[in-house]
């Protein structure tokens, strides 16, 4: 212990370094598997398709369906588009021809004054609204000389539209409307024949014939003035026994017709429909407008047929 003690001290400089320590040993990769890392059922579904498509398509083709690389199905489908182009431009076509035919009833009335365009489609509208009182409307109308060739036209373009429209309820109430104005404008504007041929056409019920031709040469007596001699030389209300009687001026009235007028003009006008009804050609079919079309020429026959037994009557006319 004293010699311990007693031992000189060496400065820690002086001292031998320690021995050098050992180098740590260099940790080497592990051969094992690295762990397993857990993935989303989204990613894993999405990796899934993916290595699918890849599998399934290779190159500028992968992620289309099996379909694609199908011929057959290509040229169908080339076929539909075809057919699907074809479908669009008939319809471009048929909304163009509309849309040209709309401008075109609408450009009928540019030439007539817009004021008396303006009356004229009052007066079509209180026509339509009166309803069951149109028959009073158009006689009122026609007295103050309102039905013109202006309200015609102004009903056959509404006429017009509502076949574009396929309103079948307007357009059988416009037609009978049409056909009523026209045959007041055709009475307001025709001969005394003519008028009287339609007044004794409307005395007919449509089912007793014979009835219809006594009311019929009983208003011609009415009508024509006698033929006889006498009354072509002696005034009526004379008497030519005694010798007495009234004689005063024949009336001067224009509308005075003669049998022989009468029956001129119908005969005229006989041979003008029969004319036309040598060229008309009956539609084949029994769509609605052929039917129609065979109906109205039927009961045109008819009409036909009641002129021709009105004529007759005429000329064997007897007092």
């Amino acid at each position: 212990m004293e010699a311990s003690v007693l031992a000189p001290r060496v400065p820690f400089l002086l001292r031998p370094p320690p021995p050098p320590r050992p180098s740590p040993r260099p940790i080497g990769l592990s051969s094992c598997r690295p762990a397993v890392r857990l993935k989303s059922p989204r990613f894993a579904a999405a990796q899934k398709n993916a290595e699918e498509a890849v599998g399934a398509g290779d190159g500028e083709h992968a992620g289309l369906p099996e379909e694609f690389n199908d011929d057959e199905w290509q040229a169908r489908q080339r076929a539909k588009t075809k057919e699907w182009h074809a479908y669009r431009q008939k319809e471009e076509e048929e909304e163009k021809r509309k849309t040209n035919e709309y401008r075109e009833i609408g450009m009928r009335l540019k030439g007539y004054p817009e004021e008396e365009v303006h009356k004229a489609r009052k007066l079509v509208s209180s026509f339509i609204r009166s309803a069951e009182e149109v028959e009073e409307k158009i006689e009122e109308a026609a007295e103050k000389g309102e039905l013109t060739e202006l309200v015609l036209m102004v009903i056959w373009n509404r006429l017009d539209l509502a076949r574009k429209d396929d309103e079948k309820d307007v357009i059988r109430s416009l037609d009978l409307l049409y056909r009523r104005i026209e045959t007041e404008i055709l009475k307001r504007e025709s001969t005394p024949a003519m008028r009287l041929l339609n007044d004794l056409l409307n005395l007919h019920d449509g089912f007793d014939d014979e009835g219809w031709l006594k009311k019929c040469r009983k208003c011609m007596i009415d009508m024509f003035p006698r033929e006889d001699p006498f009354s072509m030389l002696v005034p009526s209300g004379f008497d030519m026994e005694n010798h007495q009687g009234h004689i005063g001026l024949p009336p001067e009235d224009d509308d005075v017709l003669l049998r022989v007028d009468f029956v001129r003009e119908v005969d005229l006008l006989l041979q003008e429909v029969r004319a036309e009804q040598q060229n008309f050609q009956p539609p084949e079919g029994f769509d609605p407008e052929a039917v129609a079309a065979r109906l109205k020429q039927q009961e045109k026959q008819t009409t036909i047929q009641q002129v021709e037994a009105l004529l007759e009557l005429a000329i064997s006319l007897k007092w």
